[in-house]
């Protein structure tokens, strides 16, 4: 490896352990916006992270680009289910995060790449690997035993999952970059927001000037939700999927040590075991994923 490579590796792989660490942060961000009530948060978040972008893409002169998309049907109609499903994602993980319940937001972005693989496999028509038939029936013992835990389905972790995965699959068809593509899916879903929060001033429930604090911190949410995601792109254009796909579990982690250690959420012996059940699926696929990039390294090498 050059010096030049050794340095944009040594950047993206910057870039990306700072972007998953803040995704794994925010369940501490969101809990300082109470009294608001989730979709309240959610509101704020989407037209503060579109404002936020529209200054980024301003800047960078891509703003009239990313406008002209407005103008492809099939652009828009995929964006359009995008920002349902990233809104779906936002409401689940703020009320998570809010009412005790960070532990299992954490099942669902690890399970997440079971419901990446099975999304593949069902809609996409592609096959597994048989570490990946391996970690698709432990993950699925592991959400069984969960399950008996909680007494319930755990939705929260399920929600998260399928709600990520969903969007990842609709992003993934629509081969849009990170910032273009939020700038869009909140724009068409923030007239919706918007109109609640005035509704919501209005009938005097909004917080939105209830403190200088929460003001601030609600304004925050969308230099909160964009900088991550900026940073995690400037990731992917220079490491390799296999080590991004690596690096994805630092979110998650951060996001059970906080729920565990930081809000000491309950954790029964029965609860540790299902996690542990999580974790060995997680080890088969990252085992996996390096495996099968040495074989497609080795085939290019031939």
């Amino acid at each position: 490896m050059t010096e030049e490579k050794a340095k944009v590796r040594s950047l993206g792989l910057l870039y990306g352990v700072s972007a998953y660490t803040l995704w794994g942060l925010f369940p501490i961000y969101w809990p300082l916006l109470k009294p608001a009530n989730p979709l309240e948060i959610v509101s704020h978040r989407a037209v503060w992270t579109l404002v936020f972008c529209f200054i980024i893409l301003a800047l960078t002169k891509t703003l009239k680009s990313t406008l002209s998309l407005l103008k492809r049907p099939k652009i828009v109609a995929g964006l359009f289910l995008g920002s349902i499903l990233i809104s779906i994602n936002w409401i689940i993980y703020i009320y998570a995060a809010n009412n005790e319940h960070v532990v299992e937001a954490s099942l669902g972005y690890y399970i997440n790449p079971i419901v990446v693989i099975a999304t593949g496999v069902i809609v996409l028509k592609e096959k597994m690997r048989p570490l990946q038939w391996t970690a698709v029936g432990i993950a699925t013992l592991g959400v069984a035993v969960l399950t008996i835990d909680y007494g319930r389905l755990p939705w929260i972790a399920l929600g998260l999952a399928l709600s990520w995965g969903s969007y990842g699959l609709v992003k993934k068809q629509l081969g849009l970059g990170a910032l273009e593509g939020l700038s869009i899916e909140t724009l068409l879903s923030s007239g919706f927001y918007l109109a609640y929060l005035i509704w919501l001033g209005n009938s005097g429930d909004g917080h939105f000037t209830y403190s200088l604090t929460l003001t601030l911190l609600l304004i925050g949410g969308g230099a909160v939700t964009a900088i991550p995601l900026l940073l995690f792109n400037g990731s992917t254009n220079r490491l390799p999927l296999t080590l991004i796909g690596l690096l994805q579990y630092i979110t998650p982690t951060i996001q059970f040590c906080i729920g565990v250690w930081y809000f000491h959420e309950d954790m029964p012996t029965a609860r540790w075991v299902g996690f542990l059940i999580i974790w060995v699926a997680l080890m088969s696929l990252a085992i996996d994923l390096v495996k099968s990039s040495r074989s497609v390294d080795n085939s290019i090498a031939k």
